[in-house]
């Protein structure tokens, strides 16, 4: 068979965490040749997950320019991979979930007439504005698409719903084949040493653009709540870089006993300390279907969430930004074992650990037909 040239494009870290091993994969897949394009719409934070998987890009654009709109980004992603695509000769084009990177990247291969793979395929809120932009970027990714690799049942029954048929695969989520890379148990970290192995770790991670502001200063105001109440925790903050971030996250947390304000952590950090939190807090997306592979209750700081099926399953629990909810959901997880246990033992809804090799054989079998 003619060999494949697949085009990976991704530019945000939690994008690389779910495409790098699909990349792995499809470099020792005989038939495909995959060509990695990062736009780096996250740069520190991307060449960390680069570097633990060892993916060196074949073009990077270098997007990342401070305080530069939706718009501009968008613009200069989609001249960039314009021209990728037509260098690359490319016969597939890749693209993960829901970032600007992955919206521009569709778009650019529909315009140059090829066909598109959307990986974490499916998910919806069917709420334009939450989470914002990212809910219009991957319908708008649907409509392109040739092939829906989507991560559970119910991303795919959304997808037929929308009569998108044709070219859907339920796959898994390739977050979970990343955790065979990162998690260790002899994992080392200087933050270790400065955490009290006998208190209840809690990680807690907050960035997104619908929570700046007033909801965030309000988780925060619960949180550092709950710090001052209980000397039996221990909470881990990576702040993301983001300077409004950055600002109320040392505002309201800095200097607090028992919380942590620190760096982003790298992939394999990440993942190995939610290995050994008591349960996670997060805004993310990713760490919705990590954190409950590693047996992590997650509170979810939002109203709702595209992956209903973790709420279904009892592994995540939207609890808004109250104030007043996110100290007693804390609390809750804290002291009633019941509930804690619930959550912790749930089964987990997104996969075995082995999506990337059944896009893979379905991108075989694509090109075959």
């Amino acid at each position: 068979m003619k060999e494949i040239r697949v085009l990976v494009v991704f530019g945000t870290r939690p994008e690389a965490i779910k495409m790098a091993p699909l990349v792995k994969v499809l470099e020792r897949t005989p038939g495909l040749k995959p060509v990695v394009c990062v736009t780096a719409q996250h740069r520190e934070m991307l060449d960390q997950v680069l570097q633990v998987f060892e993916i060196k890009p074949d073009y990077d654009l270098d997007l990342m320019k401070p305080g530069q709109s939706l718009a501009q980004l968008s613009a200069s992603a989609l001249i960039g991979l314009e021209g990728v695509i037509r260098s690359s000769a490319c016969q597939l084009v890749l693209v993960h979930g829901d970032t600007t990177t992955a919206f521009m990247g569709a778009l650019a291969a529909y315009y140059s007439r090829i066909p598109v793979g959307h990986v974490e395929a499916g998910l919806r809120t069917y709420d334009k504005y939450a989470p914002y932009p990212e809910e219009m970027n991957r319908e708008f990714i649907g409509r392109v698409a040739d092939l829906h690799f989507a991560p559970t049942v119910q991303s795919a029954l959304q997808l037929a719903a929308e009569n998108r048929i044709a070219g859907v695969h339920v796959t898994g989520n390739t977050v979970i084949d990343s955790l065979k890379w990162t998690i260790n148990e002899k994992f080392s970290h200087p933050l270790l040493g400065k955490l009290d192995h006998r208190r209840k770790w809690i990680l807690m991670t907050m960035h997104r653009r619908e929570n700046w502001g007033k909801p965030m200063e309000e988780v925060f105001k619960a949180v550092a709540k709950v710090a001052g109440e209980r000397k039996d925790i221990e909470i881990i903050y990576p702040v993301h870089p983001n300077p409004e971030i950055v600002k109320l996250a040392h505002k309201y947390l800095g200097g607090k006993e028992r919380i942590h304000l620190t760096e982003p952590l790298d992939v394999v950090a990440a993942h190995n300390f939610m290995a050994r939190c008591h349960f996670v807090l997060t805004d993310s997306g990713g760490i919705q279907e990590e954190a409950p592979s590693l047996g992590k209750p997650v509170l979810v700081l939002r109203d709702k969430t595209e992956r209903p099926e973790g709420v279904e399953a009892g592994t995540l629990l939207c609890i808004g930004t109250k104030m007043e909810r996110v100290h007693y959901e804390m609390i809750t997880l804290l002291d009633d074992e019941v509930a804690y246990r619930y959550m912790a033992e749930a089964s987990n809804p997104f996969g075995d650990g082995h999506a990337s090799e059944q896009i893979t054989q379905a991108i075989l079998d694509f090109f075959d037909r």
